[in-house]
């Protein structure tokens, strides 16, 4: 049995952090290989297929497509930057022999771009160095390089690891160079370095097969899709398998349509082998993790492990006021068979049954995590209430350990005092303080995973919106002890009914309203903020009584603030541990747990 090496087929992923141009160096790559017809007309960052991916700018879901170049085929798969989506980047890397780690020229590297790397490294793969965005005016490319091999040395490269080789690109102007002072007109650099570089598929093509599922998709048409890499041997149409699950239970399944990536298009094709990355279809239970082997040897592949979960919520059926007026799902089985059906393919997700028939425990990686499956969820036509993110603690030798996040934050100057006087009650501790590029400051701090909820509305406001804040999951440490809730009150609709200028015009000296006249709104509905410590009854709903004697001033309209309306993670952000935030498809509104004002006040006074 000698190794056999698959020459024409090149594996690889992108890895970067946030918003460093990786869909939009898949997108430059795929145009200069004339996947595109001439005249097709293609939209930008054509990767981010979903509508959620489109509006915010980020990748949620991993992708596959795959280019050809001088006859060779590079299969590449665009991973997610963000560290909410850090399980899909883990098992992904299972697929590839090599990663395209870019970095931007100018921000250098992030923390994300160390979490991945660092998961690149474990996994031994060699990465190829992008520098990215070259054509910035303020770009440091040279800077950013030596930044890199640094954080090779610092999570332990080895040798081969840190001998690198680099491209220089600018993914808009669709250009890269091996060096920075050559010209260039195209990505052939960039191929030419995947082709040399990255480990041709190696191992047995005329063993049992072996396959890893490390995707799930799912098509109206087909059911479920099983996307992985052939480890070993060849599979056929129509062939006998057997599905090697967790705990090696094993079951024998049929495969009927294979599909390879060519371009963003998914081909059918008889067979692939060794080295493939394909898409199978007819298996209608297959999860990710699992194994495909062939029936007469199955074996298992080990799978990689997905860091845990440190955040949970409860998704509860809606029992406001408006239940049932605005959603199409709205009862409790419709959102437990919708919160199972994501299991299925969010790997970082955990979904628990609780005391009660109409809640869910949900707990994920983070607050992002958690919002994107809220509004996808919304979106489809659900509705539902969630409550506060609380942090998952863990017991350790008798001592209660809480998660920890890695917090980096640049901002200009004149802000540092204020954003630091904010974090000292959140109990985060400073680890290393860099005065960054252009009057910016970089601040690193150990924060529990407590201390971020509810920070990024403030830090935006403190900051007036040029702080730039990321954070990443660092680990579990002591319970640091306590921090101080939310510091205001809320402004609670004391009536239901419409909401009307006279009523809001009286609330608004209370505090700063999230809601403007004509609104619909119910006893316990949550409107505004309010300037005090103490939540305070508001009833907006109030009409000036006509009387027959005017003031000289009575008959001047009256002039209301201009309100924000607060997006889904600002609620989640915003709400106290009695409060919940009521997500319909065409409102997300905050109320409390308990609607009845007297009922409330009788409660808190038990307390």
């Amino acid at each position: 049995m000698d190794l056999f090496t698959r020459n024409d087929i090149r594996n690889i992923a992108i890895i970067a952090h946030v918003d460093h141009g990786k869909t939009t160096l898949v997108d430059a790559m795929l145009r200069q290989s004339h996947i595109f017809r001439e005249n097709e007309k293609v939209q930008e960052r054509v990767m981010d297929s979903n509508d959620l991916e489109r509006e915010r700018g980020i990748t949620i879901l991993s992708k596959n497509t795959s280019v050809m170049h001088n006859g060779i085929k590079i299969n590449i798969v665009d991973t997610p930057g963000h560290a909410d989506f850090g399980g899909e980047v883990e098992r992904v890397l299972k697929m590839v022999d090599s990663v395209l780690l870019v970095v931007d020229s100018y921000e250098g590297p992030m923390p994300q771009t160390k979490f991945v790397l660092k998961k690149a490294l474990e996994l031994d793969l060699r990465p190829i160095v992008v520098i990215n965005k070259i054509d910035k005016p303020d770009a440091r490319p040279t800077e950013v390089l030596d930044e890199v091999f640094d954080l090779f040395v610092e999570l332990g490269a080895s040798d081969e690891q840190l001998d690198f080789p680099v491209a220089y690109c600018s993914a808009k102007k669709g250009i890269a160079m091996k060096e920075l002072d050559e010209e260039s007109s195209n990505m052939d650099p960039l191929f030419d370095l995947i082709i040399k570089n990255v480990k041709a598929p190696e191992g047995y093509i005329d063993q049992p097969l072996q396959m890893l599922i490390t995707t799930i998709d799912s098509n109206e048409y087909v059911g479920r899709i099983a996307i992985g890499k052939i480890s070993r041997g060849s599979i056929k149409r129509n062939q006998q398998l057997a599905l090697v699950r967790k705990g090696d239970k094993v079951e024998n399944v049929k495969v009927s349509s294979i599909f390879v990536f060519n371009g963003l298009k998914r081909e059918e094709t008889e067979e692939a082998k060794l080295g493939d990355i394909v898409a199978v279809a007819g298996i209608p239970d297959i999860n990710i993790g699992e194994t495909l082997a062939d029936a007469s040897s199955p074996e298992a592949l080990p799978f990689v492990e997905i860091d845990e979960p440190t955040l949970s919520m409860n998704f509860m059926v809606n029992n406001s006021p408006f239940a049932g007026k605005e959603g199409e799902f709205v009862t409790s089985r419709h959102l437990r068979d919708r919160l199972m059906k994501e299991l299925e393919t969010n790997v970082s997700l955990r979904v628990e049954e609780t005391d009660s028939p109409d809640c869910f425990k949900v707990s994920g990686r983070g607050e992002l995590h958690l919002s994107i499956l809220i509004e996808t969820m919304r979106r489809e036509g659900y509705e539902f209430q969630v409550s506060k993110p609380t942090v998952i603690y863990k017991e350790e030798n008798g001592k209660k350990l809480e998660p920890i996040e890695y917090l980096t934050i640049d901002v200009p100057e004149e802000f540092m005092g204020v954003v630091m006087e904010k974090l000292g009650p959140r109990r985060a501790e400073m680890v290393n303080m860099t005065s960054a590029v252009n009057g910016y400051t970089r601040l690193e701090f150990n924060i529990p995973a407590r201390g971020l909820i509810g920070f990024r509305n403030e830090f935006m406001t403190d900051t007036k919106g040029n702080g730039i804040m990321n954070h990443i999951f660092e680990g579990y440490e002591d319970y640091k002890g306590d921090i101080p809730e939310r510091s205001r009150g809320s402004l609670v609709v004391y009536e239901s009914g419409i909401s009307i200028t006279y009523g809001l015009f009286n609330a608004q000296e209370r505090g700063i309203l999230f809601i403007g006249a004509g609104t619909d709104v119910y006893e316990g509905m949550i409107v505004g903020e309010c300037s005090r410590a103490d939540d305070i009854e508001v009833n907006v709903c109030k009409k000036k009584h006509l009387t027959n004697t005017r003031s000289s001033g009575a008959d001047e309209a009256l002039k209301l603030t201009p309100i924000n309306p607060m997006s889904l993670e600002q609620c989640l952000e915003f709400i106290a541990s009695d409060e919940l935030v009521e997500v319909t498809p065409k409102n997300i509104r905050m109320r409390k747990k308990i609607l009845d004002t007297d009922l409330r006040k009788k409660t808190n006074r038990r307390k």
